[in-house]
């Protein structure tokens, strides 16, 4: 069922419970995320870094920026029509949203076709015209599978099997895998899928065993995530396993449990900000997130969600502080074709997730800096230089 909150950043001590201030914002933001359904694993954590976000800048020159937030309920029709609704009736300046590769393809057609700034907290490649309005926060695959594959080559693996999900996202990983394995000399031996709804995966994990790969990548995210791993386990398997950055989340390490021990994984600077280098150029907004999240909700942030949302919340206000220069006003197509804009020359921008730069036709996290690669020892994720 949807869930409808307006944040007012000059209340942020009620923030979601206060009543809804009657005086106009300059500045609206749209803010879907799956707050229940099968991604609600990942939507919440977007939910706690948008509100990090606010806490650590609350306002633009002086001036509230109010949010308008909606669940999706992890469904893409309903993502799709929560984006309509944000910018027809609450006439929003930009949209930022939402868990899962589906919904997000969902929201860039409304965005595309209302001519709105999106910015995207998970993957969702779109090529040409059709992505014009869409910015990816995530690092993109073939950047974080490429290291997993190096990962791979070092380590003297030759094979590698794949299962992933029956959607978007499974495709997306699969494609930047076979480019890589292909380019390092790795053999991928399966392609297995499943819906993330699914409750068992035993046929695919049978047919990977039997094709005796090195290592095992999956292309999944979330607690939905974990089937792999756990089935793999169940049969004995002792081969390398490894994940995307869309599996850096403590309800997949809870889910997995032991049967995720030594798993291999790209993920940002954050995930590990503390022990990045002094001269790592994430290392202080990284621990920044941080403390500003514990000083928030009164506890650690362990994955790797909460500082996507956070950075599109900052990207998006630094290109509208750039836009506002043009002197138009917010809530009208003009000012969000200067947002557009703004966030085409987004360069250099410093996050926890990596460093942005944003060009026409280029609208992914695609810098070398954004990726990390990760060990999960005992439930925890360990920096691998």
């Amino acid at each position: 069922m949807k869930q409808m909150c307006r944040i007012r950043l000059a209340v942020l001590a009620t923030v979601l419970s206060a009543p809804l201030l009657s005086a106009a914002a300059d500045l609206k933001l749209g803010f879907i995320t799956s707050l229940s359904g099968s991604s609600s694993s990942l939507g919440i954590p977007y939910e706690k870094g948008l509100k990090a976000g606010m806490a650590y800048r609350p306002e633009l020159n002086g001036k509230k920026v109010e949010v308008v937030q909606l669940d999706d309920a992890s469904d893409p029709t309903t993502a799709a029509r929560n984006a309509r609704k944000l910018v027809v009736e609450d006439k929003v300046d930009a949209l930022i949203g939402t868990a899962g590769t589906p919904s997000a393809l969902a929201i860039n057609g409304v965005a595309r076709e209302l001519h709105v700034p999106f910015i995207s907290v998970a993957q969702a490649k779109v090529d040409g015209e059709n992505g014009a309005w869409m910015f990816n926060v995530p690092q993109s695959a073939p950047l974080m599978i490429e290291a997993v594959v190096e990962h791979m080559k070092r380590n003297g693996v030759k094979t590698v099997a794949y299962i992933g999900f029956s959607d978007a996202w499974g495709d997306i990983v699969y494609d930047a895998l076979l480019a890589a394995a292909q380019k390092n000399g790795i053999k991928v031996v399966t392609n297995e899928r499943y819906a993330r709804n699914d409750s068992a995966v035993t046929g695919q994990i049978l047919k990977i065993v039997a094709a005796r790969p090195d290592a095992v990548l999956t292309g999944t995210s979330g607690t939905p995530g974990a089937l792999p791993y756990l089935g793999l386990n169940a049969r004995g398997y002792r081969g390398k396993i490894y994940g995307t950055h869309g599996i850096i989340n403590p309800d997949f390490i809870r889910v997995g449990g032991s049967a995720l021990d030594n798993l291999y994984a790209p993920t940002g600077p954050v995930v590990v900000g503390s022990q990045l280098p002094a001269s790592h150029p994430s290392r202080k907004v990284a621990v920044d997130f941080q403390n500003v999240y514990k000083k928030t909700f009164n506890a650690d942030s362990t994955d790797a969600f909460a500082p996507y949302s956070f950075d599109a919340w900052l990207l998006f206000l630094d290109a509208a502080q750039r836009a506002m220069a043009k002197k138009h006003q917010p809530g009208t197509p003009e000012f969000r074709a200067d947002l557009l804009d703004a966030l085409n020359s987004t360069k250099e921008f410093v996050g926890t997730q990596g460093v942005y730069n944003y060009r026409p036709g280029n609208h992914f996290n695609a810098d070398p800096r954004s990726v990390v690669m990760v060990k999960l020892e005992k439930g925890q994720w360990k920096y691998m230089p």
